[in-house]
């Protein structure tokens, strides 16, 4: 096979790393298939569609209807909008709304990395939806695909001069490590194609990309509210006396796709690698992936991420690797710590007079069911009033730039819509959290989103015959093993690993900076609560004072738990 125009051989290398170098930067055939008369886009077009943001699928619910009917796949698209530090102006966000209704299944999705998901959107309509999102002021380019995904942050819309600063530092890494190809333009937004005889060049990605997804995530020292520890790159702003960044604590190698039955593959915590200047926040990110882009596998995609890199080579040698590629010294990392974790939900003071309202959303999907109408409420709020809005780690929104006296209003649309106050909510339900799975996503083999609300209910519903009600335990249920919802960090996860059936993962913390680990595999959900009950009981009785449930699980130990539960099981 041919070699890269950098020197690469693309021998042995996975069969993704040849439709990239064959792609000319992310082109391929897309713009031709986009006007052809098909449902579907070509199996290698599919792979190069993630870089634009675009996955393909198709509505897993009327497959068997299909082929009991001789026909294909109801093929569709899912749009995925970047959205860094998950900033939606009031424009933005009414764009949205209006593609969801005009050419999607009608709901907005809120994702666990702060974007927006448009799901159900047909072939012949993808370039209109494309187009109206960039006519917002955003863009899908680098929403998926193997290139720096959505930069995340802390959503708390606090307004001075900490903040202020944060936000310059992910807009100059937004700008470093965005793709640089002009494909997106061409393909979407119809925009010119510039005939040059010097090669488009990727400064920064070269002719392959990456190995695979890179994930990058930004928190403000002691709230955690971002997960920094599943992420391959992970920057804590430290703050200085005098209000300002005094520099960011670099953490790297975090992940937690797996593979079942495939023990090579793990999910892992980032580690800590050093401390920065807030001015060398930029050129450290850049390096980074640079080292990735170098070093990662590229023959085997399932051991292609940081994490593998990392574990392969080790982190002093990633450590040097970096280094060597600097103008300046990396420091030591400093120690961090944290508070429990702040969903900023409910109303607060955002320090220049004005308010923020976090609203709860069920595992992040804005739709109208029953008579709770969380799109028609917020499409409201957001017409009459304008704030921005802010989307959360957690799948919630945030709404900001409320002035007091309009905060009567925003209550009386809440309870208009049936949108309730979250001190109503139980805390089992505001701290679990679900990816979309079936019917949506390819890779799922279980069900998520459309599980977790009626386990959780009956979880909820335990834990207050307990006199638990008002622990802050979280629960995170995931269709697969690939982690979307970050079900490993969680003080309970739910893993599926067939139709019905879930590993039960313990022993995390509420915090998220602790991996937990299978305490009963293959769990039918219906047996989950019956389950947990037991371990809610002794969490009760035995726990310290001020302990969580991971922690309190992590304390005593498997062993120890099993032995007293189902010791009692038997005794009863």
């Amino acid at each position: 096979m041919p070699n890269l125009s950098d020197g690469v051989s693309l021998d042995d290398l996975s069969r993704n790393e040849s439709i990239k170098a064959a792609s000319n930067h992310l082109r391929g055939l897309i713009k031709e298939e986009l006007v052809e008369d098909t449902p579907a886009f070509t199996d290698d077009s599919e792979q190069l569609l993630k870089f634009h943001g675009i996955y393909q699928q198709d509505d897993r619910d009327r497959r068997k209807e299909a082929r009991a009917r001789g026909l294909d796949k109801h093929h569709q698209l899912m749009i995925r909008t970047r959205i860094p530090g998950g900033v939606v102006s009031a424009d933005a966000y009414l764009a949205h709304d209006a593609i969801s209704e005009r050419w999607a299944n009608g709901t907005l999705r809120v994702t666990t990395r702060q974007d927006f998901q448009l799901h159900g959107v047909l072939k012949r309509d993808i370039k209109k939806s494309i187009a109206a999102i960039n006519e917002s002021l955003l863009t899908t380019l680098g929403g998926c695909g193997d290139v720096e995904r959505n930069i995340m942050c802390c959503p708390e819309p606090r307004s001075d001069r900490f903040h202020k600063e944060l936000d310059h530092s992910i807009a100059d890494m937004v700008a470093a490590l965005t793709p640089r190809t002009g494909a997106y333009h061409e393909i979407w937004l119809d925009g010119e194609v510039v005939r040059s005889s010097e090669p488009e060049a990727e400064p920064l990605y070269g002719e392959q990309y990456l190995p695979r997804k890179f994930k990058t995530t930004v928190a403000i020292e002691r709230d955690n509210c971002v997960d920094i520890y599943a992420h391959d790159l992970a920057l804590v702003a430290m703050r200085g006396d005098d209000g300002s960044i005094r520099g960011f604590n670099v953490l790297v190698g975090g992940g937690l796709g797996r593979t079942h039955n495939k023990p090579d593959t793990f999910v892992a915590i980032a580690q800590p690698l050093a401390f920065i200047e807030p001015h060398q926040v930029v050129e450290v990110a850049r390096e980074v992936v640079a080292v990735q882009r170098d070093y990662g596998d590229r023959a085997n995609r399932r051991h292609a991420r940081l994490k593998y890199t990392i574990a392969d080579r080790g982190l002093d040698w990633f450590r040097d690797e970096v280094q060597s590629r600097l103008s300046f010294r990396l420091q030591p990392p400093e120690p961090l710590s944290w508070e429990p974790v702040d969903d900023h939900l409910g109303w607060h003071e955002q320090g220049d007079g004005k308010l923020y309202l976090g609203i709860y959303i069920e595992n992040g999907r804005i739709a109208d069911v029953g008579h709770v109408r969380s799109r028609t409420g917020l499409r409201r709020i957001v017409e009459e009033l304008r704030p921005q809005l802010r989307l959360t780690a957690q799948q919630n929104v945030i709404l900001a730039g409320i002035e007091p006296a309009q905060r009567s209003r925003v209550d009386e649309l809440l309870e208009e819509h049936g949108i309730v106050a979250i001190e109503a909510i139980p805390h089992a339900i505001r701290n679990a959290m679900a990816c979309p799975a079936i019917p949506t996503c390819g890779l799922a083999v279980a069900e998520a989103e459309r599980a977790l609300p009626g386990l959780i209910r009956r979880i909820a519903a335990e834990l207050d015959e307990l006199g638990l009600g008002e622990e802050r335990i979280s629960f995170r249920m995931s269709g697969c093993p690939n982690g979307c919802s970050r079900p490993y960090l969680g003080d309970v996860g739910f893993v599926g690993t067939t139709l019905g059936k879930y590993d039960v993962m313990l022993g995390g913390d509420f915090e998220g900076t602790r991996l937990n680990r299978v305490f009963a595999p293959n769990v039918p959900i219906a047996e989950i609560p019956a389950l947990l009950r037991p371990l809610f009981a002794e969490f009760g009785a035995r726990r310290d004072a001020g302990e969580g449930f991971g922690n309190f699980v992590n304390r005593i130990g498997f062993d120890a738990l099993r032995e007293r539960v189902f010791a009692g099981e038997k005794t009863a």
